[in-house]
């Protein structure tokens, strides 16, 4: 099915200058063209239309992903709050005082990878090592990138956050790929104008597409 992702500015990529009206049409996993809406919508007006406010972006990667899903838990908000509190726990001593399966670690990334989703991100790089880990992370839809350079490193340590703009000096540094024709359908819209993606922050996302999938949408 043809869809057609209208935002109020498109930033096909980093260094991209802003399209005001821009639009996506995206064919299953694939982007077959990207363009102001009025062309695209007359070159397919069979396509689904979804219009979404704000500023459409390629979606984004976190790096340091092994400290997030692998040395964090996070509590299941529903049966875990009111023992565990709703924030990550981290802490070599913290995590074996919980005496965690490795099903529940699995849970946990699992719920980490919705929190992600939540922000925009389409991709992790970092060493998991726990495959109840990896596996949330594939059934997730997050792409599973090898560590960037110095991560992992001794002493060098990411703290545990979904957020994928700290500690960049500038937020488009977080940007996984372009917006292509020919690329994959994987973006994300934000509910922020151009130039102000990092006062909006990451969770100002309003949406998360990744292979034509929507992943993610406020409600």
């Amino acid at each position: 099915m043809l869809t057609l992702h209208r935002a109020d500015v498109l930033l096909t990529g980093r260094g991209a200058d802003p399209l005001p009206g821009g639009a996506v049409l995206v064919d299953g996993g694939r982007i077959t063209a990207v363009g102001p809406y009025e062309e695209l919508g007359a070159r397919a007006p069979q396509a689904r239309v979804r219009r979404w406010p704000g500023l459409l972006t390629p979606g984004l990667v976190l790096h340091g992903a092994r400290e997030l899903l692998e040395e964090a838990y996070h509590p299941d908000g529903q049966f875990e709050a009111d023992a565990l509190g709703t924030e990550p726990i981290a802490g070599a001593a913290e995590l074996a005082a919980l005496g965690l399966t490795e099903a529940r670690r699995g849970n946990s990334a699992r719920r980490a990878a919705q929190k992600l989703l939540a922000r925009g991100v389409v991709a992790v790089s970092g060493r998991l090592t726990v495959p109840a880990v990896r596996t949330a992370v594939a059934r997730s839809g997050l792409e599973l990138l090898p560590p960037a350079a110095g991560e992992g490193a001794p002493g060098v340590r990411r703290a545990v956050s979904a957020d994928p703009f700290e500690g960049l000096a500038d937020v488009q540094d977080s940007f996984h790929g372009v917006v292509a024709a020919g690329g994959p359908a994987r973006f994300a819209v934000f509910a922020a104008a151009a130039g102000s993606l990092r006062e909006a922050g990451s969770a100002a996302c309003v949406a998360t597409v990744i292979g034509g999938r929507l992943l993610h949408r406020r409600r």
